[in-house]
């Protein structure tokens, strides 16, 4: 199991999405909450959040690889299905 880091903002309606998808494929998949993650505000860290190759947040990579990186646009359903997919790779 791989451990993930989130990029994210207080401020962020895409983040919020993402918080939210987490809560809810962690209460459809407790195998889910085995995974360690790293919530980082980029606004509050940025010279940790400046490590790393990303724009948009939410951002997330499993060991040191991005797996998804939000755009403009996406719904709540694509982003819950982007973050499943970051779970399921940090559990593979």
């Amino acid at each position: 199991m791989k451990k993930i880091t989130m990029f994210y903002l207080d401020d962020c309606g895409y983040c919020h999405k993402a918080h939210k998808a987490l809560d809810e494929l962690m209460e459809e998949n407790p195998a889910y909450k085995a995974i360690e993650i790293k919530k980082v505000e980029e606004s509050q860290e940025p010279e940790y959040a400046d490590q790393f190759d990303y724009y948009a947040t939410p951002t997330f990579y499993v060991g040191d690889q991005k797996i998804f990186e939000a755009h403009i646009g996406m719904t709540y359903e694509q982003i819950k299905a982007e973050v499943k997919n970051v779970l399921d790779t940090a559990l593979a």
